[in-house]
């Protein structure tokens, strides 16, 4: 895999019920063209933390040092690493308003992964026929789908 160059990351989450299970879909783009898709699932979870956790999963896949085009139809994860997160963190993970932060383990591993690459976010509307977006949308609502064919009892 090239190291040198912009990767691009569009990532998705979904939930089938808030909460309720869900899934989240990632591609992956490298610099030298290769696409990887990554999807997962959980049992019990929300659309914000299957939305993070596309990201996550995306960024681990990058080498330290990169530089991430972010995708995203999520204006929590844009609006968080654009204009929320550092504050939290100077807060003491606490919003604004003084309440903690949602999903503060996710964005303690997110900021972990900023901290190491340059992540530039753009948000896009979803479900507007954007490619990629709708590619990793059918990829989270098929892992909600595999996760609970494989998880019945």
């Amino acid at each position: 895999m090239k190291k040198e160059g912009t990767f691009e990351l569009y990532a998705d989450g979904a939930c089938s019920g808030n909460p309720g299970p869900g899934g989240w879909g990632a591609i992956l783009r490298t610099p030298d063209g290769e696409e990887i898709e990554l999807s997962g699932g959980e049992a019990q979870t929300t659309n914000n933390r299957m939305e993070l956790l596309s990201v996550i999963e995306g960024l681990r896949r990058t080498p330290e040092s990169a530089t991430v085009r972010l995708v995203s139809d999520s204006e929590y994860v844009v609006k968080g690493l654009k204009e929320w997160l550092d504050g939290w963190i100077a807060r003491g993970w606490k919003k604004a308003d003084k309440k903690p932060v949602l999903n503060r383990d996710l964005w303690e591993t997110l900021a972990g992964l900023r901290d190491r690459r340059t992540i530039r976010p753009e948000w896009i509307r979803g479900h507007n026929g954007h490619h990629f977006n709708e590619r990793c949308d059918r990829m989270a609502v098929a892992a909600i789908r595999q996760f609970v064919a494989a998880h019945r009892d």
